[in-house]
């Protein structure tokens, strides 16, 4: 049942699982994934929290305290949140120890409603980092332009970091390039730069999904032949550009000082459109140090049918080149694409983060003790 998913990891993909919930704890269920699917971490985020709070089970004795306590919704969530990551810490910790903290590793993200604030997300990386206190935890920030300069401050204080929301190649080389300077800023402060890790969320799926409607829209031969390209087109370039960055001088002073690639982290890998094969984009984006965070089903389907036949990124840059232009040809704009997923994908975890606050205060005020 594993054989696909060890030969993905022995092809240099860790897999990480992209789901959290009270109960995937409890049961035993997460800690099964690692022993028996190659699972060596786990991704977190708004939308996945609001799912497991609002739905499941294992949070009524948790928000009965907090309801005691008259606690804001805020701090409810965060409490609650900030638990469960620190419990999936705990179990990851030995995968953290066996790879020398590169994997291991749970994420957890900065409020999205502070998406377009830079001392707002600071601010709250820095909390985040305190209230789980664990050193495999990655603190999740959106690569807004207002989250660049938050990745170099983060960075340099010596919290590591998953970057998330990278739709663009452009925005994915200001994110290696925010995490260079937040290493050097580390570096001038006396930090150990070993100590330092950082994963670049490169969203797939959801490029597909806009392109591919575009290009419905188009209806002609040409255009049809080029639907399920983009977004593999696009996450293989952004792993030619992540080779470049980490190949140049300045990455080399760095290297000396005992520092980490920041790692490429495919996100977005569940296929949306169901005439594509289901493990679309973990098998046609194998390469050596990367991550791909999976949904359940996609793991699942990957362990179960996925035919994982070495490195399928590198030699495909002209290629791909030439399919993201051929799109371009056709009058659809690159950068409209991806500035909309960008604003679309901050807003739809806000929606989320809003939605979470929604059902959380309402938990509250039917468990809030009745005065005497």
């Amino acid at each position: 049942m594993t054989d696909a998913l060890k030969r993905l990891s022995d092809e240099g993909v860790a897999i990480w699982l992209d789901d959290l919930s009270r109960k995937r704890i409890t049961s035993g269920n997460l800690a099964e994934l690692i022993d028996q699917q190659h699972v060596v971490g786990v991704t977190t985020n708004p939308a996945i929290f609001q799912k497991a709070i609002s739905g499941g089970e294992g949070y009524e004795q948790q928000l009965a305290d907090l309801a005691a306590r008259k606690v804001t919704v805020e701090e409810a969530i965060r409490m609650i949140t900030t638990a469960d990551v620190r419990d999936a810490a705990d179990i990851l910790r030995p995968v953290y120890d066996a790879t020398e903290g590169q994997d291991g590793r749970v994420s957890i993200e900065v409020d999205p409603r502070l998406a377009h604030n830079t001392p707002a997300t600071i601010a709250e990386a820095k909390q985040l980092a305190w209230l789980v206190d664990r050193p495999n935890t990655l603190i999740k920030i959106p690569a807004t332009k207002a989250g660049l300069p938050a990745i170099t401050e983060v960075i340099g204080r010596g919290i590591s970091v998953n970057v998330t929301l990278i739709f663009s190649l452009e925005r994915y080389r200001e994110v290696m390039d925010a995490y260079l300077a937040g290493l050097e800023k580390a570096k001038a402060a006396g930090l150990d730069l070993a100590k330092i890790h950082s994963v670049a969320s490169f969203f797939v799926s959801r490029v597909d999904s806009e392109i591919d409607k575009r290009l419905d829209s188009l209806g002609t031969d040409e255009a049809k032949a080029l639907k399920g390209k983009a977004a593999l087109a696009n996450a293989r370039l952004a792993y030619e550009a992540y080779e470049e960055v980490f190949s140049t001088e300045r990455w080399a002073a760095l290297d000396k000082a005992h520092a980490n690639k920041q790692r490429p982290l495919w996100a977005s890998t569940g296929v949306k459109d169901p005439a594509y094969k289901d493990t679309l984009y973990v098998v046609d984006l194998v390469a050596p140090g990367t991550v791909n965070t999976m949904p359940e089903g996609t793991l699942e389907a990957t362990a179960d049918h996925g035919e994982v036949s070495g490195d399928t990124i590198r030699g495909t840059y002209e290629q791909s080149r030439a399919e993201l232009d051929a799109v371009a040809k056709l009058g659809i704009s690159y950068d409209d694409v991806v500035q909309l997923l960008e604003e679309e994908g901050v807003e739809k975890f806000a929606v989320s983060w809003n939605d979470l606050l929604k059902s959380t205060e309402a938990e509250l005020q039917r468990l809030a003790p009745t005065e005497a």
